[in-house]
């Protein structure tokens, strides 16, 4: 059995944003285990540019933004465990783990949760039609030009708006491909809003809304599909289908948060985020087992990320070092269009001076105000503009806000003119 003072579970920005807090923080022994053959998660197939404005206040691409933090965790003697598949954790902080040398049992004084998330596929969302090649998400596209080298079609359609569609678009256009249009399945696009400017517009690609793919057609490839506009329930509007010929599909309908290995635990899931519910500290209901990142709730920044998993790491670091809060925990109870709240619970005493709280609406909003209440007396007010569902709030509140605060925290959004 090895023991490690901390274990990180991801070798993302997540985990290793984690990671190198806690050795910061003086704990010496750290292990990050991640299953893929290099440390870097997704971002090592972002190779487009928009990352680390926030954190190092200068635009790099995906693998620059890794590559600064795989460095930084071999300047601080991180151990890793590569091509590491962990099976199980438990209550108790034992791991299970498998890789060419066997199977591996580490015991942690702390976990930190950091496995990111994964996409819908096609069976998600039961498209109906043959199942011919040629249909991928858009990050197995990704994955498949950036980094192996494979073009994956020639005439493609991206079906949903979300930003890895959009990013891909794009990157099939640059290698001399052809998108036929972008289907956006309902009447506001998911992805953030530069990223319609940037990948579509800029290139002249097509953005439908309220738009579906109904059909897929082909023996050995695609062949065509089948398009139908749809209504404000996102029903098949019946006499509006068109047909486009095409080789490709690529589906951006959604992410999951990886959350296996939590709920093997038995660790308390959020059903509106599909992440664990954590408090201030990224803790989760287990205590000891901490949680970051897209394994939590989808990010669409990843210095938001790296902000989320650094307060990770040194609160592990603080209960591996007997630093616990014994305080009562407030929760956060969401209302008028917005749709959750991180991190889910608050305990005063452990606040920092100042709690960054994420959030996302439901809908697209020219005008409104957040509210924040406790047991009907308002604590403050925030008023926002231009606020949509696929760009994330994070908002700053101070602790003393919370001082004499008990029982549930209310956040509601009072809406001044929508679209």
């Amino acid at each position: 059995m090895e023991k490690y003072d901390i274990v990180i579970i991801g070798g993302g920005p997540a985990g290793l944003g984690a990671a190198i807090e806690a050795k910061k923080q003086g704990i010496t022994k750290v292990l990050v285990i991640e299953r893929d053959i290099e440390l870097g998660g997704i971002l090592q197939q972002c190779i487009h540019n928009g990352f680390g404005l926030h954190i190092f206040n200068e635009e790099l691409t995906g693998p620059e933004y890794a590559q600064r933090f795989i460095d930084m965790a071999r300047e601080e003697n991180i151990d890793i465990l590569l091509d590491t598949i962990v099976i199980s954790i438990s209550k108790d902080k034992k791991i299970k783990a498998m890789n060419t040398t066997g199977v591996l049992n580490i015991e942690a004084k702390a976990i930190v949760l950091a496995m990111g998330c994964r996409e819908k596929t096609r069976s998600s969302i039961a498209i109906p039609g043959d199942r011919p090649a040629g249909v991928f998400t858009a990050g197995a596209a990704q994955r498949y030009i950036n980094i192996e080298g494979y073009m994956v079609g020639k005439k493609v359609i991206v079906l949903g708006a979300g930003d890895i569609g959009m990013i891909m678009a794009r990157r099939i256009v640059l290698e001399g491909g052809e998108v036929l249009a972008v289907l956006a399945r309902g009447s506001i696009v998911k992805g953030l809003t530069r990223n319609i400017v940037q990948c579509l517009d800029h290139y002249n690609i097509p953005l439908l809304y309220n738009h579906n793919i109904t059909k897929i057609t082909g023996k050995e490839r695609v062949e065509s599909v089948t398009v139908a506009q749809t209504d404000e329930k996102k029903e098949v509007i019946p006499g509006t289908e068109k047909v486009y010929e095409c080789d490709t599909v690529l589906l951006s309908v959604g992410l999951i948060p990886e959350n296996e290995l939590s709920r093997i635990a038995g660790i308390e899931i959020d059903r509106k985020t599909s992440g664990p519910f954590v408090n201030e500290s990224m803790e989760t209901s287990i205590p000891g087992i901490f949680a970051c990142g897209n394994v939590v709730h989808v990010h669409d920044v990843v210095d938001f990320v790296t902000e989320e998993s650094r307060r990770a790491g040194a609160n592990a670091a603080r209960f591996v070092k007997g630093e616990k809060s014994e305080s009562e925990s407030m929760n956060t109870i969401v209302s008028g269009g917005i749709t959750y709240c991180v991190p889910h619970r608050i305990r005063y005493s452990a606040m920092p001076d100042k709690l960054d709280l994420f959030m996302r609406v439901e809908n697209k909003y020219d005008k409104a105000t957040i509210v924040i209440n406790n047991q009907g007396n308002e604590l403050v007010r925030f008023k926002k503009t231009n606020l949509t569902p696929g760009e994330m709030i994070k908002q700053s509140v101070k602790k003393s806000l919370f001082e004499k605060a008990k029982g549930d925290i209310e956040i509601t959004l009072e809406v001044g003119g929508s679209k």
